[in-house]
């Protein structure tokens, strides 16, 4: 039974990392874009965009990825060259290492914080109310996968371990705990509405300000707030992990992040079996690849824990 319960694990974890790349790739198409430019943009095709096409203000090809997916795999692998540990130190290092091989997107905060680094050698940024972007959100889920089975507090301080090397804010802070825990609780097979009662009521109740409901979030801005809101009501307004993706894409603004971010938590509620299989064929093959493998080294060194 152990076994068994280990290889669904595993399958969701991959799931979720493969979600989360599909969420970017998808999402990058329509990034800045308002949900008016984009319900013209594709008028032929009912006005919703749904296929990997690539393009973008980055012109990205079709499946191609951006910062949200490969800072996500650059911090995946210094967790595993710490034997699974989250490390600021190697954190920092990893993402400086990222940075100087010009990525093709960075976000002013994280290239600000990491110039920093570069003068200070202090993987910790200072705090700043300023620095409540999404961008530690975004890359969160090596993370989850690595602390998966530890004790709160443990899987906080690892969250932070990452998210303060860039983003030293209470909001960001607040949202990057929210993500991990909702996505552990997936993986262990909590339901949509277990994540609901669990986690995101509590977690709205307490921050009030990330309260969604009832006025829908279009075009969020990179604000960790408004991706928050505009994840959570895609999440709990769909059924499927495809439909959860069209919808958060569809309302524009930071529409890579926002698609990763609901990639990640439905991949691992509905599982692989529910990826799109065109999707998953235009997704760029090296990422497939290195997502799959992340995301088992990262479950069996948190088993091994």
């Amino acid at each position: 039974m152990l076994a068994t319960l280990d290889n669904q694990l595993i399958a969701r974890a991959e799931a979720s990392y493969l979600g989360f790349a599909l969420g970017d790739a998808l999402g990058a198409t329509v990034e800045f874009m308002t949900p008016r430019e984009i319900r013209a943009t594709f008028a032929r095709y009912g006005g919703i965009h749904r296929e990997m096409i690539g393009g973008g203000w980055l012109r990205l090809k079709p499946g191609q990825v951006t910062d949200d997916t490969t800072m996500s795999l650059v911090l995946g692998d210094a967790i595993l060259a710490c034997d699974g540990r989250v490390e600021p130190l190697a954190c920092a290092q990893a993402f400086d290492a990222w940075m100087r091989g010009k990525p093709i997107d960075i976000g002013n905060t994280v290239r600000r914080n990491l110039v920093t680094f570069r003068k200070t050698g202090d993987p910790v940024a200072p705090p700043s109310e300023h620095d409540a972007g999404n961008g530690a959100a975004m890359r969160v889920l090596p993370v989850a996968l690595a602390t998966l089975g530890r004790d709160d507090e443990t899987v906080r301080a690892a969250v932070r371990a990452q998210a303060h090397t860039t983003h030293h804010s209470a909001a960001s802070d607040a949202a990057c705990d929210c993500l991990v825990f909702m996505v552990q609780d997936a993986l262990r097979g909590g339901s949509l509405r277990d994540l609901y009662r669990q986690r995101i009521r509590p977690f709205v109740a307490a921050h009030p300000e990330f309260a969604f409901r009832p006025r829908r979030r279009e075009n969020p801005s990179g604000w960790v707030v408004e991706t928050l809101q505009a994840v959570l009501q895609a999440l709990l307004n769909n059924g499927s992990f495809e439909a959860c993706l069209i919808d958060v894409v569809n309302r524009g603004g930071d529409a890579d992040t926002t698609g990763a971010i609901v990639g990640m938590l439905a991949g691992a509620l509905y599982g692989h079996a529910a990826l799109p299989v065109r999707w998953l064929r235009a997704l760029d093959p090296q990422v497939r690849m290195r997502c799959t493998m992340q995301a088992r080294a990262l479950v069996a060194f948190a088993q091994a824990a």
